[in-house]
C-alpha cells in the first residue's frame, strides 16, 4: 500500500466504526497549500476504551497496532501508532485531550474532501495554530515553514481574530508576527 491508498484505508475504518476524528498534520496542511511528502497520517480521535479493537479490526491485516501508548505532550494526551506491515508509513492517532483548545479545534473541524474520500479535517486557521504550538516545543523549523506556507496561501481566508487569540493565549503571537512580516508584500 502507499502512503495515499493508508490514509484512504484509516478515513474508511474511522468512519464505518464511528469515531469522531479529524485529520491534523500533514494531511490537513496539504488541503490548503502546497502538498509536501511526510511519514505518517496524523488524527485527533475520540476514541471510547473499547474503540481500538473494532478499528484494528476494521483495518485488517495489512497494519499492526503498537502496543505501547505513548504520550504527547503539547496537548497531554496519549498516542497509538498503527504501523502499516510493509514499515514505511504509519498513521498516529492522538486522543482528544481536555485541553480547551484542543476541544474548540475538534468541535470546528469540517468535512472536506481527503483523497477522494469525504473527511473530517482542521481548519486552516486550526492547522496554523498548531503548527506554530508544536514549533514551540523544540524549535521545530518544518513547523514553522508549514505554517509560513499556510499563511502565504491562504492569507486572506483566515480568521486572524481566532488565530490572534489561542496564539496569545499559547504565546506564540511573536512567531506569528515574524512569519506574517516575513512574507513578500505585495
Amino acid at each position: 500500500m502507499n502512503s495515499d491508498e493508508i490514509i484512504i484505508a484509516a478515513v474508511d475504518a474511522l468512519e464505518k466504526c464511528g469515531i469522531p476524528y479529524m485529520t491534523v498534520g500533514s494531511v490537513s496542511l496539504n488541503l490548503y497549500t502546497a502538498p509536501r511528502s511526510t511519514q505518517d497520517a496524523d488524527f485527533v480521535v475520540e476514541l471510547q476504551a473499547d474503540s481500538l479493537p473494532g478499528l484494528m479490526a476494521e483495518l485488517g491485516p495489512t497494519f499492526r497496532l503498537d502496543a505501547q501508548v505513548r504520550f504527547e505532550t503539547v496537548t497531554a494526551t496519549t498516542r497509538h501508532i498503527i504501523d502499516a506491515k510493509d514499515g514505511f508509513f504509519r498513521v498516529e492517532l492522538f486522543q482528544l485531550s481536555d485541553d480547551t483548545y484542543d476541544r474548540e479545534r475538534f468541535s470546528r473541524r469540517r468535512r472536506v474532501n481527503v483523497l477522494g474520500r469525504e473527511a473530517w479535517a482542521a481548519t486552516p486557521e486550526d492547522v496554523v495554530v498548531m503548527k506554530l504550538r508544536w514549533s514551540r516545543q523544540g524549535e521545530r523549523s518544518k513547523d514553522k515553514d508549514d505554517a509560513r506556507s499556510l499563511i502565504m496561501v491562504q492569507s486572506d481566508n483566515l480568521d486572524w481574530d481566532y488565530i490572534h487569540r489561542w496564539c496569545d493565549e499559547h504565546g506564540t503571537r511573536e512567531l506569528l508576527d515574524e512569519l506574517r512580516a516575513s512574507l513578500p508584500q505585495e
